[in-house]
């Protein structure tokens, strides 16, 4: 006689619900996923195609906004050629709005999916690319170097002569760049004798510059001059305005050298000119907006996405509990079961979706307080590379001006020597604000020096800051990294100056396992830390974003009239 008890009875009904509650999560899932349109090929290279155009118009965040989209779709594809082509859209953006080291970590997310393929020509622009940002801007020779070659060589396997000729020039003009003619000339001279076949007209100002700056030092200045001329005249036909605006400054230099004064503060003052028209500003500024409008973009699109589900799944719960209800007469305990299950599990994942909401609105209140910090200390830097570059150049040119009147004057007024006072004393002036915006002992010699100089300097009568490490004086660390660290403890400093009411206060930073280990304490009158007011009114919460965005920790010891102690842990860049 077959036997079962009313227990393995109810639980063989429970089993069968949860299959048939699987069975419907199944179908369910199924029926959203089908109804998802992911894009073909053709349509996901269009779409790049699209970013491109929007990119060379310099229409840079909606660029970014099509890369995004075309990448998720190239990623579903998993199409590495596409996804590497994305990046490059994406790094190109980038490099457009002279943010250099998100362009590099794009470029090197490229490189990585083009490797897989055997796309010749796309590997050759991303280490094209890769060789202008370490050149022109990381300033690291050895890495351009090796860039530039693997891009030489890639043109060469898609016989594509005409991008020969554009690496060769950029490697010519880097070494140019860094006073090694002997070196660059080769490459110059490649380009030189292939340019009539298979040369961009564009790059004729560009070329025309570099055989002058060549000439220039071989003393052949009949040469040189030819060249500078020719450079100057492509750039206007051409509308080069970057190029044209180098070929004029240049020309101003070798004019100087041989002594044409006049003629060289004519060139000098149409690089000025054309520096005004490029704005650099202004693209700082769409750099600072776009990236964070990016950020937000994304994240808006996350919790739209989030919400959607919720409604989806809560509607889907609610046709389950009609259905239950229609049977409820006939299986009361089993429609009580579905309904606990249903509700429990549609409370859960409500639950989980509403947390998940709230964590991503705080990261983004994380994102827009570093974004907006990281605005603060770009544009620092580029304003302090503007006056030391730009304004110095205009006081210099006024000065040499001057010079040049006064040797042919044999009458030296009173008016005159104070213009000189004037302009000397002006470019004081600049260079003090240029050093004020980003110290220069924290540029020249590193974090070390920087740090002991910034304690001497808070140090006064009233309060004594000491400073100690085991970091080594000469030993450098990244430098944005650098620079984020010492306007963090810059600030916190400024706090015990402005609040604790200490009389002693002592500063340690120490190098553990690839970890920077801050301390910054005092004994000053201190606070509670359960008390957010406290923590809001001394401006913490903005460096707890900004060590939080650095991966590492934030850790505060206070108590009222027992001094306070920060300690900051964060992983070496």
């Amino acid at each position: 006689m077959l036997f079962y008890s009313k227990t393995s009875k109810f639980f063989f009904q429970y089993n069968a619900i949860l299959q048939l509650l699987a069975l419907l999560l199944v179908l369910f899932t199924t029926t959203c996923i089908a109804q998802e349109k992911k894009m073909s090929k053709k349509e996901t290279l269009n779409l790049i195609n699209t970013a491109i155009v929007e990119m060379n118009d310099e229409y840079y965040e909606n660029s970014l906004i099509h890369s995004r989209t075309a990448l998720e779709h190239a990623t579903l594809l998993k199409a590495n050629d596409l996804i590497a082509l994305c990046y490059n859209t994406i790094g190109g953006n980038f490099d457009g709005l002279l943010e250099y080291e998100k362009a590099l970590f794009y470029y090197k997310k490229g490189l990585i999916y083009a490797d897989k393929t055997n796309k010749s020509i796309l590997k050759y622009f991303l280490h094209n690319n890769l060789g202008n940002i370490y050149f022109f801007d990381e300033k690291d020779l050895e890495k351009g170097i090796y860039h530039y070659k693997k891009a030489i060589a890639y043109s060469a396997q898609s016989k594509d002569t005409s991008k020969m000729i554009l690496t060769k020039i950029n490697m010519a003009w880097a070494y140019f760049d860094i006073q090694k003619f002997d070196d660059g000339f080769p490459h110059l001279k490649f380009a030189n004798e292939n340019f009539e076949k298979h040369g961009d007209s564009s790059l004729l100002p560009l070329t025309n510059m570099l055989n002058a700056m060549y000439y220039s030092t071989k003393k052949d200045p009949k040469k040189a001059t030819s060249f500078f001329e020719n450079a100057i005249k492509h750039g206007i036909e051409q509308d080069e305005i970057t190029d044209l605006s180098y070929a004029h400054f240049e020309y101003s230099k070798f004019l100087k050298k041989v002594g044409n004064y006049k003629k060289a503060y004519y060139h000098l003052e149409q690089y000025n000119t054309l520096t005004e028209k490029i704005n650099i500003e202004e693209k700082l500024k769409k750099a600072n907006v776009a990236g964070i409008n990016l950020e937000l973009d994304e994240y808006k699109r996350e919790i739209n996405k989030i919400s959607n589900t919720i409604k989806s799944k809560e509607n889907y719960w609610s046709i389950q509990q009609s259905r239950n209800k229609k049977i409820v007469v006939l299986i009361i305990t089993l429609s009580l079961l579905i309904f606990m299950i249903f509700y429990t599990f549609s409370k859960n994942e409500k639950l989980k979706q509403t947390n998940h909401l709230r964590e991503i609105q705080t990261k983004i209140q994380q994102n827009i307080i570093n974004a907006t910090i990281d605005g603060q200390e770009s544009e620092r830097k580029k304003i302090a590379a503007f006056l030391h570059d730009n304004i110095s150049a205009l006081l210099t040119s006024a000065g040499m001006h001057l010079n040049v009147y006064s040797t042919s004057s044999q009458n030296q007024s009173d008016e005159l020597l104070k213009t000189k006072y004037i302009l000397e004393e002006a470019h004081h002036k600049v260079r003090d604000l240029s050093h004020d915006l980003i110290p220069a002992v924290l540029v020249r010699f590193g974090l070390v020096y920087a740090l002991d100089d910034l304690c001497e300097k808070n140090s006064n009568s009233k309060i004594t800051f000491n400073y100690s490490t085991n970091i080594e004086k000469q030993e450098r660390l990244n430098e944005l990294f650098e620079m984020k660290i010492y306007f963090i403890i810059s600030e916190l400093l400024n706090n015990i100056l402005k609040h604790s009411k200490a009389n002693w206060a002592k500063l340690e930073t120490i190098i553990h396992e690839n970890q920077l280990m801050i301390t910054v304490e005092d004994n000053g009158k201190g606070f509670d830390n359960l008390e957010q007011n406290s923590i809001d009114g001394y401006g913490l919460n903005r460096i707890k974003a900004r060590i939080n965005n650095m991966k590492g920790e934030f850790l505060i010891k206070s108590q009222k009239n027992q001094g306070t102690t920060i300690k900051l842990i964060v992983p070496i860049a």
